[in-house]
């Protein structure tokens, strides 16, 4: 069907989109979140369920450029494993990114997050960054840019134009972890940033926009 086309084509990773690989238990948290019926307590206790899966897989993609550890057990017995590398950080665009922080410190103590803040201006249409507060040397780090909807994909370009641009991370350096994701907002990203891998559980047209308002109260 329609739904498992869209996931079959994001899941060649033919592109720079990765799609969690479903299951019967990411399905039922995308339900809850989408049902209007849903509490606002349960909303925020199973997108935090949903948010975590992806902030884990998110640092499984950094695997590849992980580096070999071995370690003595208190069984005096080499283990050969690995650690991921320093000099990650996070970049929540705010309000919404804000809520994958949580997650994000649970499975990296003491990573650094910077914060950005992106409006769309009323009169020009145009948007712009009201705020941006980063790591010194966030040019040198892996970023992890947090942003649940990626809806039109305007506000997540804006923000890669920032960090880009203004802040010199280099494109490869750069993943985006969002919970939901339409096709266009998608196309948008790909075409004006290439290199900048995303990361989402869902690629769908209807994705649900009200999810920052309910997360935070303030819809």
């Amino acid at each position: 069907d329609l739904y498992e086309a869209r996931h079959a084509m994001a899941a060649k990773d033919t592109s720079s989109v990765r799609v969690l690989t479903h299951n019967n238990q990411i399905k039922e948290l995308q339900t809850i979140l989408r049902d209007r019926a849903t509490s606002r307590s349960d909303f925020i206790f199973n997108a935090d369920r949903l948010i975590r899966l992806v902030i884990e897989e998110g640092l499984n993609l950094l695997l590849p450029s992980s580096c070999p550890e071995t370690v003595t057990t208190p069984l005096d017995v080499e283990y050969k494993g690995a650690k991921f590398p320093s000099k990650n950080c996070g970049v929540s665009i705010m309000r919404s990114g804000e809520a994958m922080e949580k997650a994000l410190r649970e499975c990296c103590r003491s990573i650094r997050i910077g914060k950005i803040l992106v409006r769309k201006d009323k009169g020009s249409q145009l948007t712009q960054t009201i705020y941006a507060k980063f790591p010194a040397d966030i040019h040198q780090r892996r970023v992890f840019l947090m942003h649940p909807i990626i809806n039109s994909g305007t506000t997540f370009c804006k923000a890669l134009e920032v960090l880009t641009k203004d802040y010199a991370v280099p494109e490869e350096s750069i993943l985006g972890l969002s919970v939901f994701s339409t096709p266009r907002g998608l196309e948008a990203v790909q075409s004006s940033y290439p290199h900048v891998t995303i990361l989402t559980t869902e690629i769908d047209e209807n994705c649900p926009v009200h999810f920052g308002g309910t997360y935070f109260g303030t819809e």
